[in-house]
C-alpha cells in the first residue's frame, strides 16, 4: 500500500504595515473591497509567488542600490590599480626620505612640481637646461588637519655638494634626492620629509578633463607672452578652465596685466589652480556629477603624480587632502629679490616662523 503523503503546515509572513492598514474606499465599503479582492489560484493558493517579469517600487530601488554600490567599488578598484601601477620615485629618492610619519596622525611632504615638458612646449623665460623644481610645496598632512607651506623657487640656499644657488637647481643637479637634502637643510628647525611626491605636467591635464574642468575667479587679467603656440588671456572675474587651459594659467611667468608680478604670484595661481581641483571633488554639488566620472577621475588621478607611495599611501593622502579643509598656504617670504644672480633671501627668523607654522599651526 502506498504510503500517505505527509501532512505539512504552511505559514505565511503578514503582509506589510501599509498593506494591513486600510484604505478609504475600504472604510467606506468593505464588502466591495473583498469583492474586488483577487482569487487565489490552485497553483498558488497562499498567494506566495510573485509574477514574473512585475516591476515594484522596492525592487527597482533595490536594483539602483545594487547598481550604485557597484559603480563605487569599480570607482575604488580602479584608483588602486593605477595608483600601484603608476611610475614610482627612484631608489635614490626613497632613501633621502626621513622615517616617521603617518599620513593619519601627521607627516611631511614634499610635494615638487618639474618644469619638464614636452618639446616645443616650453613659455618664455622658463629654463632650457636639465629640468628644474618649478614649485616647491609642503604639506603637513593629518586626518582632518592639512597645513600648506610654499617655497618660492629663487629662494637662494646652500645645496649640499654644489654650493650656493637657487633652491630650484636642486632638482636638476641631483634630482628629487638632493631636492629633498636641500628642503630640509634650507628649512632647518627640525623639518624631516617623509614623503615626496612629483606633480606630471603631462597627465595633469587629464584629470581636470576628467573632472569636467575647474573653476577660477580671478581678481585682475591675465595676459601672458605666446608660449605653446598659444597666449593666456583672462579678464577678471569668474572662468571655467579646460585641463589645457588651466596648465596654461598656472605655467605664465610674465603678466602684462601686472608687470611688477614677481614668483610669488605665480605659485599663488598654482595654488589656485589646486584648490579648485579639491573644491570640485570636496564640494556635494559635483558629486552627482563626479558620481558618473567616477572611474575616469579614479584612474588618471593617481598617474598625475609619480611618488614614494603606492595604492594605500596615495588613497591616504588623497583624503586627508579632502578631509584637511582649504586653508591659505603660507609662503617663506623674503626680505630682498635682490641676492645673488636675481635670487631672493630668506631670513633665519623667517625660515623659524614658517616651519613652526606648517609642523604646529601656529605662528
Amino acid at each position: 500500500m502506498p504510503e500517505s503523503p505527509p501532512d505539512y503546515k504552511v505559514y505565511r509572513s503578514r503582509s506589510g504595515l501599509r498593506q494591513r492598514l486600510p484604505s478609504r474606499e475600504s472604510l467606506k465599503n468593505p464588502l466591495k473591497a473583498l469583492r474586488r479582492s483577487p482569487k487565489p489560484s490552485p497553483e498558488d493558493p497562499y498567494g506566495l509567488r510573485t509574477k514574473p517579469g512585475r516591476f515594484t517600487r522596492g525592487r527597482v530601488i533595490r536594483w539602483v542600490a545594487y547598481a550604485a554600490a557597484g559603480w563605487i567599488l569599480l570607482t575604488i578598484l580602479i584608483f588602486f590599480v593605477s595608483a600601484q601601477t603608476a611610475p614610482s620615485e627612484p631608489d635614490s629618492a626613497k632613501q633621502a626620505l626621513s622615517g616617521g610619519g603617518s599620513l593619519l596622525t601627521g607627516s611631511t611632504v614634499l610635494i615638487l612640481g618639474s618644469d619638464q615638458r614636452p618639446k616645443g612646449t616650453k613659455e618664455p623665460g622658463a629654463n632650457a637646461g636639465p629640468s628644474r623644481s618649478d614649485s616647491i610645496l609642503l604639506l603637513h598632512v593629518g586626518f582632518g588637519s592639512v597645513r600648506r607651506l610654499s617655497i618660492l623657487r629663487d629662494s637662494y640656499t646652500q645645496i649640499p655638494g654644489h654650493g650656493s644657488a637657487k633652491i630650484n637647481a636642486a632638482y636638476a643637479l641631483g634630482g628629487p634626492a638632493l631636492a629633498i637634502k636641500t628642503v630640509e637643510a634650507f628649512l632647518g628647525n627640525g623639518v624631516r620629509i617623509n614623503h615626496i611626491v612629483e606633480v606630471n605636467f603631462t597627465n595633469f591635464p587629464k584629470l581636470i578633463d576628467a573632472l569636467g574642468g575647474v573653476d577660477i575667479t580671478l581678481k585682475k587679467c591675465v595676459s601672458s607672452n605666446r608660449f605653446s603656440g598659444t597666449r593666456v588671456r583672462l579678464t577678471k572675474g569668474e572662468h571655467h578652465l579646460s585641463g589645457k587651459e588651466a596648465l596654461e594659467f598656472s605655467r605664465v611667468r610674465k603678466n602684462r596685466c601686472a608687470p611688477n608680478e614677481d614668483d610669488r604670484a605665480r605659485a599663488a595661481r598654482q595654488q589656485q589652480v589646486l584648490s579648485s581641483i579639491r573644491s570640485k571633488v570636496a564640494s556635494p554639488v559635483h558629486w552627482p556629477g563626479l558620481f558618473f566620472r567616477g572611474p575616469w577621475v579614479s584612474w588618471e588621478a593617481p598617474r598625475t603624480v609619480r611618488s614614494d607611495m603606492r595604492g594605500p599611501g596615495v588613497a591616504t593622502l588623497f583624503t586627508d587632502l579632502l578631509t584637511g579643509g582649504s586653508g591659505d598656504t603660507d609662503i617663506v617670504k623674503p626680505f630682498s629679490l635682490g641676492g645673488p644672480g636675481g635670487s631672493i633671501l630668506v631670513s633665519p627668523e623667517e625660515k623659524s616662523r614658517a616651519v613652526h607654522a606648517l609642523l604646529s599651526g601656529t605662528g
